[in-house]
């Protein structure tokens, strides 16, 4: 009778430890444990970076961590846009210099002297022997100049005669509106040394432009006396002077 009492304690004491067994196993089974829970939530939060995986199972703060990107997001955006607007400003205002500038040269310039701004007039002279002199009144509004010496024409002829090289002045002549240049005309050799003489009726006087004998506009219809004006293969004109005297040197 002794020896059962005794195990009847130990007996009750092994059944109360696995009824305590069989609940924990239960418990985990049914499991809504911190780690579990932990492990499903961070995929949705970040699933390239491994480092917020880890965080994310400690503490369920997901939604602190997706802020933070949005606003790295925002920054990068504000910092494209400055960029595009300063390039604008500086193409402009590199136009705007260069158009003022051509304008006031051009202005300032001497024009040709031709048929279009001038008067010309032809007058046969008693000395020298043989001479004419062509008057250039400027009737225009501008200066103009007048380079070289005048290129005549009686009626159809087809050759152009030259100009005395020593009469060619330091200075190209340039005339301010109202006043006048002079070239004087050998028509034909005192000494009759010239050939095909004949009379010409109607006289046409070309201007030279700036380089020699290129077009230098519109020509002049000169006004001749009715019996003509007689000239040979001698005729000559001078460059143009200042004044009558030295035109009629030559």
């Amino acid at each position: 009778m002794r020896t059962f009492r005794a195990t009847l304690p130990r007996t009750g004491l092994l059944a109360s430890t696995v009824a305590l067994t069989a609940l924990t196993l239960t418990a985990c089974q049914n499991g809504t444990g911190t780690q579990d829970e932990g492990r499903a939530t961070t995929p949705a939060a970040s699933s390239p970076d491994r480092s917020t995986a880890a965080q994310g199972t400690e503490a369920p703060g997901t939604g602190s961590d997706s802020g933070s990107s949005v606003a790295h997001g925002s920054n990068a955006a504000s910092h494209t846009g400055t960029g595009t607007g300063t390039g604008k400003g500086k193409g402009s205002t590199g136009g705007a210099t260069g158009s003022g500038t051509a304008r006031g040269t051009s202005d300032t310039a001497p024009v040709l002297c031709n048929g279009a701004n001038t008067r010309v007039t032809a007058q046969e002279v008693s000395r020298p022997l043989n001479h004419m002199l062509i008057t250039v009144k400027n009737t225009g509004s501008r200066t103009c100049s007048l380079p070289y010496y005048p290129v005549l024409r009686f009626d159809e002829m087809q050759w152009a005669p030259g100009g005395f090289e020593e009469s060619r002045p330091q200075a190209v002549v340039t005339l301010a509106p109202g006043e006048s240049g002079y070239a004087g005309v050998r028509l034909s050799s005192a000494d009759g040394s010239g050939e095909n003489g004949t009379t010409g009726h109607r006289l046409t006087v070309l201007f030279q432009g700036r380089t020699p004998h290129s077009d230098g506009g519109p020509t002049a219809i000169v006004s001749l006396p009715a019996k003509g004006v007689y000239y040979d293969s001698t005729l000559t004109a001078t460059y143009w002077q200042t004044n009558a005297a030295d035109a009629l040197t030559w």
